[in-house]
């Protein structure tokens, strides 16, 4: 992890938040319709670090990475962490963070962060959709069913989205302005603007009207962002990135890339997104090709975080596409569960299997818990309910996949990207 950055005393501007493309890699990734490659390696500059991309960023949702002290985050190799504005903001509650120096500070993080803006837990826990890129048949009927069934708790109009706290069921109501609120609260280096997530069960006209006003809540968050960011001259800058929805229509994709690329504030500093996001519902088989279209369009001197993704053949699908940064509970939320990354495959440190296996679970591994226990302990601790399983598990799981983006990195660098896929998900059994 860089070493710490004391927030400084001029008034902030975006000057302070910058991205350097060094590398582009042909090989392997997708090519843009004008030749250029999408696939590459940059650093973005944030007033608390740099992060070397593409780099997988662990999510400490509500201000902490489950399970893990935040020194052990930076020790794997994490760079930045995420944490979650909704969240965030019901407990213990935006203004209390903001009190404590920001959420970096209040849980003793001293590297880049960032926070997301919320829209999709409002949808996601509102509604009872769970986060879905693969959508199957199956998915699409359980899903009919919940939504029929199940009392909505957050509803969508023009000026933003008003839902039940899924604590204790409380009322509360986002807007683009409340969203950036918050996140100035909290203190990010890399911010998101609220946007509307939608689900494939959304029919096509819907998602021409959410993209829509999703562009129009994108320029009340860029005037929002300038109005906070003059009034808390105190605090660093903190980069806006603009969200790209469209779910699987590639015209809708590209539109809502184009649109956000050029995209200005209505207030006299015009101000632009300072990086991009992409979100939103997509099959898993599309991934790869969702991002190449989104990224044709988006500017080269910008980086581009996409959300939610984690599995090594996704990383490696939209990393050839030309995204940088990602994030995802799931490295941490498995392990809590006992389902293990590996140089083979998927482990499960409960399978009876590991009882008598005196040796690392993954022998591959570099990380501390490979280092220093074996499988046979691990499978102890999860069969006896012991809290330290969950700590040794999701120590291996994130450093599994920090290390993963970091020699797909390396190997964009010395020309070995290829090779790499092949031989990580080839033993995977994912080509």
């Amino acid at each position: 992890m860089s070493s710490r950055v004391e927030p400084q005393q001029s008034a902030p501007t975006p000057a302070d938040f910058s991205f350097d493309l060094t590398h582009r890699q042909g090989a392997g990734t997708v090519e843009a319709a004008d030749g250029r490659p999408l696939g590459r390696v940059g650093v973005i500059h944030t007033p608390h670090g740099d992060i070397q991309t593409p780099a997988f960023i662990p999510v400490g949702t509500k201000a902490t990475v489950k399970a893990m002290l935040p020194e052990t985050v930076a020790e794997l190799g994490g760079q930045a962490v995420l944490a979650n504005a909704y969240h965030l903001f019901l407990q213990p509650g935006s203004d209390i963070v903001d009190e404590a120096g920001g959420f970096g500070k209040f849980m003793n993080w001293h590297g880049p962060t960032f926070t997301d803006s919320g829209g999709f837990q409002v949808m996601s826990l509102g509604v009872g959709f769970k986060k879905v890129i693969s959508m199957t048949e199956t998915a699409h009927a359980e899903a009919d069913v919940i939504a029929k069934n199940k009392e909505r708790l957050a509803h969508v109009d023009e000026d933003g989205v008003t839902f039940k706290s899924f604590i204790n069921g409380d009322t509360h109501r986002f807007t683009p302005e409340v969203s950036m609120g918050i996140q100035h609260q909290l203190g990010a280096d890399i911010i998101f603007a609220f946007d509307e997530c939608t689900t494939l069960l959304n029919t096509r006209e819907y998602q021409e009207d959410s993209v829509d006003r999703t562009e129009r809540w994108a320029v009340r968050c860029l005037d929002e962002h300038a109005r906070q960011t003059a009034a808390r001259q105190h605090r660093p800058y903190q980069a806006l990135f603009g969200v790209v929805q469209g779910a699987q229509y590639e015209d809708l994709r590209r539109k809502a890339a184009s649109g956000l690329a050029n995209l200005r504030g209505e207030t006299e500093t015009e101000q632009m997104f300072d990086g991009f996001g992409i979100g939103g519902a997509l099959e898993k088989s599309m991934l790869g090709t969702i991002v190449g279209w989104v990224n044709e369009e988006l500017p080269e001197n910008k980086p581009r975080h996409l959300l939610g993704i984690s599995e090594p053949d996704d990383l490696f699908a939209a990393i050839a596409a030309g995204a940088d940064t990602f994030d995802c509970v799931a490295p941490s939320r498995q392990a809590r569960g006992g389902t293990m990354y590996s140089s083979s495959g998927r482990i499960n440190a409960k399978a009876a299997k590991q009882r008598r296996k005196f040796e690392p679970l993954d022998p591959e591994c570099d990380c501390y818990t490979c280092a220093n226990y074996t499988a046979a302990y691990l499978h102890h601790l999860f069969k006896a309910n012991e809290m330290l399983a969950s700590t040794l598990a999701t120590i291996h799981n994130e450093r599994f996949i920090v290390r993963l983006v970091d020699q797909i990195r390396e190997s964009m660098i010395d020309g070995t990207f290829v090779e790499l896929r092949e031989d990580v998900l080839g033993r995977q059994g994912k080509l």
